[in-house]
């Protein structure tokens, strides 16, 4: 089924697997260091795959994988993050990501993969290990501490 050439590959995968970086890391930095890490492996281990969903499945699955040992990395605990300009060009874009950001890390996975990559609650539960109905209730939870982070900031 690999009928992509590696450019197109990355081309065409490259902008889903940076902003699941971006969501799950919080700073360009660590994203981009996850993205390169999800390419690697690509490119080392060269998976076969029997479709395209199986491709997208995998390549999330390993930058989930990759952004967690970034996160438990010893060098991750003593680091200090600087204020980083984020690299959105509309400001509600801009806000949103930053309110998004706010929430816890579970919470955050669950938005950004049911609502920027257009998984279902059963594909995001596969995808990190968790029962669908709790990948419900971390989304119904999500929206609720969103709707709220967005109240407090009078965004709506």
């Amino acid at each position: 089924m690999d009928s992509l050439s590696n450019e197109a590959m990355v081309k065409k995968y490259a902008d889903m697997v940076y902003r699941l970086a971006l969501v799950r890391t919080g700073n360009s930095w660590d994203a981009d260091e996850v993205f390169q890490e999800v390419f690697l492996r690509y490119f080392r281990k060269k998976p076969v795959f029997t479709d395209e969903n199986h491709r997208k499945a995998w390549l999330l699955k390993v930058t989930v994988n990759c952004s967690k040992k970034l996160q438990l990395s010893l060098w991750q605990k003593r680091f200090v993050r600087l204020d980083e300009s984020i690299p959105f060009t509309e400001k509600e874009d801009i806000n949103l990501f930053t309110y998004i950001c706010r929430l816890p890390q579970k919470y955050r996975d669950v938005i950004h993969l049911f609502y920027y990559e257009d998984m279902s609650c059963d594909e995001i539960a596969q995808l990190l290990g968790r029962k669908p109905s709790t990948v419900r209730t971390q989304l119904t939870r999500a929206r609720a501490m969103l709707k709220e982070i967005l109240q407090e900031e009078d965004y709506v």
